[in-house]
């Protein structure tokens, strides 16, 4: 395990990050749970130190942190390299798509690229504004409140398997004021939804297959193993998803789901199924759009 050492108490902003970055790259930690270098990491964790933004970082860079901030600083900073515990768990919060939700060890950090196709709501695939939606496999409830708020007339049913996941997901709501509007219910994916038809399916599954599930770096290992393993080839929930799908979407609903790496597999047990693989601007793959004329016409292949 890595060892962080810091003899000096009184330094810069511009000092301190430059002081994380080189200590979690020499550390070769793992950074994708809502930043992908060492410098964004450095900053979300001084940030919530000294409770600024970015920009705001930026702007001060040469000022002097309090004793204090600078220990707690350093205190997050060596918990991120010598327990590889990803930095939106030290300070409880994670950012989608522009809003803040708080996350624990209960709940995967956010980190979907279906972000983007919520803030462009969901064009050129949805026909008309959608009225109910449903967020599969909810976790932390980042994608259904974020839907609510991209359809402010729409309804969302809020489902997951785990229970502890919920209750972090009704923290959200609330933090929201929308507790009116995002539904959050117990569910094995559309067990608890009988009959219910929806405008939109958003799912983000479990979809990690064994071999990956054997490698993942070790930030992985403090997230619900529940909410990424998906059996030997990742698909294990999402063939359900897909077979069950219209039974729960209107005649002009669509679903789309989330696969990551097991995109391949899906491309290829399925090879006759028109995917409608999205290409993000700001990064991310494995998503995938289809419809519900789709869904019933190549039903029997799932």
């Amino acid at each position: 395990m890595s060892q962080v050492s810091v003899n000096f108490t009184s330094t810069s902003m511009h000092d301190a990050l430059r002081w994380a970055v080189s200590a979690m790259q020499g550390a070769d930690v793992y950074f994708g749970h809502g930043t992908d270098n060492a410098l964004s990491e450095a900053q979300l964790l001084l940030g919530h130190v000294t409770q600024l933004t970015f920009e705001q970082l930026a702007e001060f860079q040469q000022a002097r942190l309090q004793p204090h901030e600078f220990e707690e600083f350093v205190g997050l900073v060596t918990t991120r390299i010598e327990e590889r515990k990803p930095a939106a768990y030290l300070i409880g919060q994670a950012w989608f798509a522009g809003l803040p939700f708080m996350v624990d060890e209960r709940v995967l950090v956010p980190r979907s690229p279906i972000a983007e196709l919520i803030e462009k709501r969901f064009t050129p695939w949805l026909a008309q504004e959608p009225k109910r939606i449903l967020d599969l496999c909810t976790g932390s409830g980042c994608i259904a409140i974020a839907c609510a708020y991209a359809f402010d007339d729409a309804e969302v049913d809020a489902l997951d398997l785990s229970i502890d996941a919920l209750a972090v997901a009704e923290e959200n709501i609330a933090m929201h004021g929308l507790e009116e509007r995002v539904i959050p219910i117990q569910s094995n994916l559309y067990d608890g939804v009988p009959k219910q038809r929806y405008d939109l399916i958003v799912t983000n599954p479990p979809y990690v297959d064994a071999e990956d599930m054997a490698d993942l770096p070790e930030e992985f290992r403090h997230e619900p193993e529940l909410g990424l393993a998906a059996g030997d080839d990742g698909l294990d929930l999402v063939r359900t998803i897909l077979r069950e799908a219209p039974d729960h979407l209107t005649e002009q609903g669509v679903l789309v789901c989330e696969v990551g790496n097991s995109w391949v597999a899906l491309a290829e047990e399925f090879p006759e199924v028109p995917f409608d693989w999205v290409e993000f601007e700001h990064g991310g793959d494995g998503v995938f759009v289809l419809s519900y004329a789709d869904l019933v016409a190549h039903r029997d292949k799932f």
